[in-house]
């Protein structure tokens, strides 16, 4: 088993989760509508933390639901946590053996608040402090870069939405991922002879917005921890108050421009991009518009609502992380420095 093949397994660890956990996850949702919870409070770090800002977009846009990341050191190190009232106190952790995630729904337990756990480990430290689990069944990911946790951590979250939504429709949507899912690994050796043009690249910037927040700092992190290139993720927003001045002729700017209500902000950063500053754009998108502008395209399905294309569209920026890392000559099984599971304090 390797980086490479665990990313292609995503499309069945996508339908399992699916047919495996929606009767856990409507139970879960039949308790958070039992509660008067006004919010969430989120715990997450690295990979995990990327899932909670998707969680931040999507239970805020389809749920009413304002999300606050939480601050561990508070827990930890300050031992002085913030009153959490009426809230739900989500963790989410690949291994849940992190100390100061375990921290934060420990003391939310403790203040009377519902606790969820999201983490591939039932067993984990992290689900024993949880009044609910919800295991994303990724099964054992051996690579050191989280790629099926990540997305199948999405999935799950995509789940508790369609579940608190009581939308019938959203489920159908969920239903189509795995489709979705293999059509974008289809273009496997396309990505990997488009990442032999960057084997030299030391900085760029990673640009999304919206739902694809989110994805712009995944991708980035797995730039950072496979190729270590410096790649510094940005709201294409944020971007232009300032960083943008960074951007010179030929410099590398990777988008996530899916279509959506955020596309037309993104694309007319993209033609500023292209036309003004002369960068080179790599881009993930489904609308023809912001392909063309590409040096390298990377399509995903038109098909895919803009709710769910974060578990889609960070599937190419992975395999293309994984073929530049190959490029540059680095082993994508061996990043340096890190190990598979951190556990901060």
């Amino acid at each position: 088993m390797s980086l490479h093949s665990e990313i292609f397994e995503q499309p069945d660890r996508f339908q399992n989760l699916l047919s495996s956990q929606r009767e856990a996850v409507e139970k879960i949702a039949k308790e958070i509508h039992s509660r008067d919870i006004q919010f969430v409070f989120l715990a997450a770090r690295g990979t995990s933390d990327n899932a909670g800002r998707y969680a931040n977009y999507l239970l805020g846009a389809k749920n009413a639901l304002p999300l606050a990341l939480a601050t561990p050191s508070l827990f930890t190190y300050y031992q002085q946590p913030p009153t959490i009232k009426n809230a739900l106190v989500i963790g989410i952790s690949q291994s849940g053996q992190s100390p100061d995630i375990v921290s934060v729904l420990r003391e939310g337990k403790k203040q009377g608040n519902l606790t969820l756990a999201i983490t591939n480990e039932s067993a984990s430290p992290l689900a024993k402090n949880a009044d609910f689990v919800l295991d994303v069944l990724a099964e054992e990911e051996k690579a050191v870069a989280a790629t099926k946790t990540y997305t199948s951590q999405l999935m799950a979250i995509s789940m508790l939405s369609a579940a608190l939504s009581g939308d019938a429709s959203r489920w159908g949507e969920l239903e189509q991922v795995s489709g979705w899912a293999r059509e974008a690994l289809r273009q496997d050796q396309e990505i990997a002879q488009a990442a032999e043009r960057y084997r030299y690249m030391q900085q760029s910037v990673v640009l999304g917005r919206g739902y694809n927040y989110a994805t712009a700092f995944e991708w980035a992190l797995k730039l950072k921890e496979l190729t270590y290139v410096a790649a510094e993720p940005y709201s294409s927003a944020d971007f232009k108050h300032g960083p943008v001045a960074m951007v010179e002729s030929g410099f590398p700017v990777f988008s996530i421009t899916p279509n959506g209500k955020v596309f037309d902000s993104m694309l007319n950063m993209l033609r500023h991009l292209k036309n003004d500053l002369l960068a080179e754009l790599i881009i993930i998108s489904n609308n023809q518009k912001a392909l063309d502008m590409a040096q390298v395209a990377l399509p995903i399905s038109e098909n895919i609502p803009e709710w769910l294309t974060p578990l889609i569209s960070i599937i190419p920026a992975q395999l293309f992380a994984n073929h530049l890392t190959v490029a540059k000559g680095y082993d994508p099984e061996k990043p340096r420095t890190i190990k598979k599971v951190t556990e901060t304090h």
